[in-house]
């Protein structure tokens, strides 16, 4: 049975990212490498993953050959640096769908790359990226940035847990 994952803010490619947040890497090579392995240990082929964001640095040839490495249908949310190359280019890179606007799943999951504002009457719980090693305080932002979760995507059921969890507590 196929599985649902989410993921944000790999950076591929991008080497100042190591130093901004203080990820334990040599080089932009060396993360890469342990990203897309790590991406693989979890995501089998039949699996769906939604990346939220700023997906890589690359030029269209190196991220053609990263998003087909990566096991799985991919779905990009479009970051703040990914917006810049338009939704075409990143369908051409190799993704099966792309969209510029947060998207609703399972109608109680809003996605999206920048947190959004939420209260606490909105039904919703977003799943984001942008902040990186920052984090939220509430029940209602989940930060899947790959800082917080070893460089690896996170199952649907590892957030749904976390967040019924915590609405329980």
């Amino acid at each position: 049975m196929s599985k649902v994952f989410f993921t944000s803010d790999h950076h591929f490619g991008h080497n100042l990212i190591i130093d901004f947040e203080s990820r334990p890497f040599a080089g932009a090579e060396e993360m890469d490498k342990v990203m897309i392995a790590n991406w693989n240990a979890v995501v089998g082929k039949e699996d769906t993953v939604f990346h939220l964001g700023d997906f890589s640095f690359r030029n269209q040839e190196d991220t053609r050959s990263i998003v087909a490495a990566l096991n799985g249908y991919k779905i990009l949310i479009l970051g703040n640096h990914d917006r810049g190359r338009g939704r075409n280019w990143w369908l051409e890179a190799g993704f099966d769908e792309v969209s510029e606007y947060p998207m609703i799943y399972k109608e109680f999951f809003l996605l999206s790359h920048e947190p959004m504002y939420m209260n606490k009457h909105m039904p919703y719980v977003n799943v984001h990226g942008h902040i990186h090693g920052q984090k939220y305080e509430g029940n209602h932002h989940f930060n899947i940035c790959v800082e917080h979760w070893n460089y690896t995507p996170l199952s649907f059921e590892q957030i749904r847990n976390s967040v019924v969890a915590s609405e329980e507590g």
